[in-house]
């Protein structure tokens, strides 16, 4: 057995993918994890059902069902059971989890291949592992876990994950308007580098703009760089969601899940007035952006996702469906007719300080600027009337 928990630790060998987290047709929870044998692994759908009466998102519920899926897996090729886990097993899947291929790189990650740096757009491409991120999101789904069966008084007496009460008893009396203090990781955390978000500059808008095909596509990008409207909730608007006289489009916000007031520029509106004489005005029910073959089907984000892939492809770069969100949030917080409040109001952040991370400068953006600055002519020295320049250099050398 320690010789199987080394080669996991290491990466040397996968974790079979036994079992499933499910969709199922209920809302408490909307999915489920399932083992080998398709039954339903009870300890995790009591806990997702708490989670979903907890009014989370089903988005919430399906990442927190794929990373409790992930820690059975861990479990059953171990042998061990959930209410018997230990940090030994979870120090063994943060291991694995950092030296293992994760399946989603899978898919084409860019010509160079994944971790490379796209010279066009300036971009990493993903890493073929698992990124901290995600570690310490699957750390956090079995924390609370195991915090939630402690409180039924079944599982372990001690959480099998490590978390530092210090820090947690800080953060949980720290205003938001105060800076968040430097304090130590918890043991197994990983550190998350701070990356700037990656806007497009003006020339590879335009570039990527032209290579869009039809005017749906090319309404869908104007209004996503204008509003910096999240991907999914563009596309779930309606024809009665656009106040064209207001020039405004209503959105239900992802995070609130409430129907909000998201301004476009009027360009998009005439793109927008383009592909609606193109393609007809939508039915009662149908949806507003619709597939171009086939019957008034809905355009879904994944299909949105590959249009902008197959740009990618023509044009050598790897942007992504949030850059665009990034593209307008930049843009919106470097107008100088533009307040950080009124920013943080049309990108809906609930945090102030996220919508401060736009204002971060880019050396990318400062090309006119640094060539005036070498063009300029190297200063001469003037010295006072009176003052012999001989003397001068014999006193302070030069």
């Amino acid at each position: 057995m320690d010789e199987l928990r080394e080669e996991l630790l290491h990466g040397r060998i996968d974790v079979p993918r036994v079992g499933e987290a499910l969709a199922v047709q209920g809302r408490f929870p909307p999915f489920v994890v399932v083992d080998a044998t398709g039954a339903e692994v009870a300890a995790a759908v009591r806990y997702l059902r708490d989670l979903a009466l907890g009014d989370v998102s089903p988005l919430t519920c399906r990442s927190y069902a794929f990373a409790l899926l992930r820690w059975f897996r861990l479990l059953w090729v171990l042998g061990v059971d959930w209410d018997r886990a230990t940090s030994s097993e979870v120090a063994v899947l943060v291991g694995w989890m950092k030296s293992a291929r994760n399946p989603q790189r899978t898919r084409r990650s860019g010509p160079a291949g994944a971790g490379a740096v796209n010279p066009r757009t300036g971009k990493r491409a993903l890493p073929a592992g698992y990124a901290p991120r995600t570690i310490n999101h699957a750390l956090t789904v079995v924390y609370r876990f195991y915090d939630f069966h402690a409180h039924h008084g079944d599982g372990p007496v001690l959480n099998p994950v490590p978390v530092s009460r210090k820090q947690r008893a800080t953060l949980s009396h720290r205003s938001p308007l105060e800076p968040l203090p430097t304090m130590r990781r918890s043991r197994l955390r990983q550190r998350v580098p701070k990356q700037l978000p990656r806007a497009m500059a003006d020339r590879l808008w335009d570039e990527l703009f032209a290579v869009m095909g039809c005017d749906r596509d090319r309404a869908l990008l104007s209004m996503y760089v204008s509003s910096g409207a999240r991907a999914s909730e563009l596309l779930g608007i309606g024809l009665t969601d656009v106040d064209w006289g207001r020039q405004l489009i209503h959105v239900v916000s992802k995070g609130t899940r409430l129907r909000q007031s998201v301004p476009v520029s009027p360009e998009s509106l005439r793109n927008l007035t383009r592909y609606l004489a193109e393609a007809g005005l939508p039915g009662d029910g149908e949806p507003l952006w619709r597939t171009r073959r086939g019957g008034p089907r809905q355009l879904s984000y994944w299909a949105m996702r590959r249009v902008l892939q197959r740009a990618n492809e023509r044009l050598g770069t790897d942007w992504t469906l949030h850059d665009l969100r990034h593209t307008a949030a930049t843009r919106l917080a470097n107008d100088p007719g533009m307040t950080l409040t009124e920013v943080r109001a049309i990108l809906r952040h609930a945090d102030i300080n996220t919508t401060g991370i736009y204002t971060a400068v880019r050396v990318e953006d400062l090309f006119d600027k640094l060539q005036e600055h070498y063009a300029r002519p190297r200063p001469t020295r003037q010295l006072a009337p009176g003052y012999d320049p001989d003397d001068v250099k014999i006193v302070f050398g030069g």
